[in-house]
């Protein structure tokens, strides 16, 4: 059995009768609420796992990654030789003696989960450390998630004036992730990074450093096996791509740079056991959901203000704006998700949430504790600034301040505000945290009666970009 230190939530801050909701409107919704609970767990996962038919009111039913978790680490613990998390962890070590930087290609969820993981638990200026401060491990660099001609070329010019043929630790490798290989912006940035480190390479075998994950079939899958790449992993069935931080989508990446991922695993597997078996009034993943729909239907809060109190969380605050955006955002229903950073967006943002329209609920997401010791403002011999009064005082007492005195601003102007503290930035915090957001955003689908998987509106754009490129 592993410690668990759990999140928490506090949703007293929305507990009004005037301008919020009330207990007892939460606790009138917790039937519904865990029935839908119970519907994952006993229609969904049984019908997804059976291969049978699924009725065409549940299509797609993309509820795999809810035990995802459970399952990984169940192999690891029964065939650890031969599983797949073994295998991610051998290739990420294999990679990290290999070269000095990976590129990772992907987009949407196929980048935002990897990227949040490494914001949250890497150093936050992991990229520009020298290797032995960064425990010899690669550099790790985003792209394929956009047709941004500047911004690719400029990874494309950085990557090739710090190359040095002669010398082994300066090679670089590539990450691809895509279920199909089909995706425009993944695929065409695919051709310009192969192209650059062929160039960089010449007498390399390409196929030994690139690594793609990819379905069993399509397009990448293909050149893959053309390729000749030594190592490859799956897209799990039944996963979509949002929900997909848990698997070799977000895991690969996250070894390479060396994210401790059986800890994060098991950190996501707890909050599948608190969501499975806690009643309503205590779930964590219930009550998050009761607040927020409560107040989108009661209160007319149609925008979700996740307000992260940590700079290494705003990719993490990213990650959450796709994964509900996109799951909820059908048939002209669902809340607007908007992440902002404080204290830094206090100074932009924070005068239309105190006093803009009243159609905002703020998610505060606090750290309980940070991962560095404690710095202080400190002395300089002067006191021009008056900060002498705060001299032995710590950022962290700083921020701590900060986030009191906001959320009483906002309760005196009758705003609704909500509380997820974390324990720390660590695997342990976006382990759980991931988790239950992606449970939370299922059940809130269900209870408005939208599928929480598939992306119509996206698949759209596509096409018609398609029209136009070939027009």
């Amino acid at each position: 059995m592993h410690q668990i230190e759990a999140i928490q939530f506090d949703c007293s801050g929305a507990i009004d009768p005037e301008w919020g909701i009330s207990r007892e409107q939460i606790e009138a919704l917790a039937g519904k609420l865990e029935a839908i609970r119970e519907s994952v767990f006993l229609e969904d996962l049984p019908l997804l796992k059976s291969g049978g038919a699924i009725p065409p009111e549940k299509q797609p039913l993309d509820t795999a990654f809810v035990d995802l978790p459970d399952r990984m680490l169940d192999e690891y613990e029964v065939s650890r030789p031969t599983c797949e998390l073994t295998s991610i962890l051998r290739t990420a070590k294999r990679f990290q003696g290999m070269v000095d930087r990976v590129v990772v290609l992907g987009i949407g969820g196929s980048y935002m989960g990897a990227r949040a993981l490494m914001e949250a638990c890497c150093d936050p200026y992991f990229n520009d450390l020298p290797v032995g401060h960064r425990g010899g491990r690669p550099r790790v660099f985003f792209a394929g998630n956009n047709v941004d001609n500047d911004s690719t070329r400029g990874l494309l010019q950085l990557l090739q004036a710090t190359n040095d043929p002669g010398n082994p630790q300066s090679r670089w490798g590539i990450i691809v992730i895509s279920k199909s290989g089909g995706t425009l912006e993944t695929a065409a940035a695919l051709r310009q990074f192969i192209n650059a480190w062929k160039e960089s390479f010449p007498g390399l075998n390409l196929g030994d450093y690139l690594i793609p994950v990819t379905g069993e079939t399509g397009k990448l899958a293909d050149l893959a096996t053309a390729i000749g790449c030594s190592e490859r992993f799956k897209v799990p069935d039944g996963v979509g791509g949002r929900f997909s931080v848990f698997s070799a989508v977000g895991l690969l990446p996250a070894a390479v740079m060396g994210i401790d991922i059986i800890k994060l695993l098991r950190n996501a597997a707890w909050m599948n056991d608190h969501f499975r078996l806690t009643p309503a009034a205590t779930n964590l993943v219930l009550q998050f959901v009761a607040a927020n729909h409560l107040l989108e239907i009661h209160r007319g809060c149609h925008i979700r203000v996740l307000s992260v109190w940590s700079n290494l969380l705003e990719s993490t605050g990213l990650w959450y704006d796709q994964l509900f955006a996109e799951s909820i955002g059908k048939r002209e229903l669902g809340a607007l998700p908007l992440t902002v950073v404080n204290t830094r967006d206090l100074h932009s943002r924070a005068q239309q949430h105190q006093e803009g329209r009243r159609d905002k609920v703020i998610n505060n997401v606090r750290l309980a504790r940070t991962r560095t010791g404690p710095l202080p403002v400190g002395r300089t011999g002067w006191n021009q600034d008056g900060l002498d009064v705060f001299a032995e005082k710590t950022l962290a007492e700083i921020m701590q301040a900060a986030i009191q005195g906001t959320n009483a601003a906002y309760h005196e102007g009758g705003r609704p505000t909500t509380m997820l503290t974390l324990p720390m930035a660590d695997e342990s915090g976006l382990g759980q945290l991931m988790q239950m957001l992606m449970l939370a955003t299922v059940v809130e689908c269900r209870l408005v009666g939208v599928n929480p998987y598939g992306q119509p509106g996206v698949e759209n754009y596509k096409k018609h970009m398609q029209r136009f490129l070939r027009g």
